[in-house]
């Protein structure tokens, strides 16, 4: 499991750390909001921790931006702050759970690995890089949290290309897995739905890159 601590107590960043550490997870810290919202972009982490009292841009604005981008990595909230109005304004902000300062260890890490249950439990036929989430069991795709449309060659080579992430998907086994539609899909016919795809990505963050005489690898642009 790899968490995304966003604290600047340089104390607690620590103690988390060793914690967590200890408990057979992987932990990234960062600071400041700012550098944790680009951080959570890229779909690598499990969960976030996320204290409220940030400098700059606070914790309550990170978690808004988050969910207004459709990006669902579930949040945990820290705050020294005790009113029942900050944690129900956390919580409708999309928080999913809510650790008063201060807390003990073996509370926090129960909270996370409630949490990091909760949400496998709920995404076990989610895969997700960057923007792009597709559900294998209904078959459905989102792209910055609103709807893809994908026809049913585009949806094979797309959950294809995410699954082989970051690894770059040889032509050949591309081929295959379209199969199922043509008994012998040309090298051209994959260039052609490869491009279309592209197109309904462009824009995202997301994108296919060619990788000359192998094949195709799914990559996240610099923002």
């Amino acid at each position: 499991m790899r968490i995304l601590l966003v604290e600047d107590d340089e104390l607690l960043q620590r103690a988390l750390a060793a914690a967590l550490a200890e408990a057979g997870m992987e932990l990234d810290v960062l600071g400041a909001a700012e550098p944790a919202l680009d951080a959570l972009s890229h779909g690598m982490h499990d969960l976030a921790i996320v204290d409220i009292g940030l400098p700059g841009m606070d914790g309550l604005e990170l978690l808004r931006r988050l969910r207004r981008g459709g990006n669902k990595v579930p949040v945990l909230m820290l705050t020294a702050r005790d009113g029942l109005d900050d944690r129900v304004q956390g919580l409708n902000e999309g928080a999913d759970d809510y650790l008063i300062k201060p807390f003990l260890l073996p509370e926090l890490l129960a909270r996370v690995q409630a949490l990091i249950r909760r949400s496998q439990s709920a995404a076990s036929s989610r895969v997700e890089v960057g923007s792009l989430a597709m559900d294998i069991a209904s078959h459905e795709a989102e792209l910055a949290g609103q709807p893809l449309t994908l026809t049913g060659r585009e949806w094979d080579l797309l959950l294809a290309l995410v699954l082989a992430t970051p690894k770059v998907l040889a032509k050949r086994k591309l081929a295959d897995s379209l199969s199922r539609w043509d008994k012998e899909i040309t090298d051209n016919a994959i260039e052609i739905y490869v491009s279309r795809v592209r197109n309904k990505l462009a824009g995202s963050g997301v994108t296919i890159r060619t990788v000359r005489g192998i094949g195709y690898r799914l990559d996240l642009e610099p923002a």
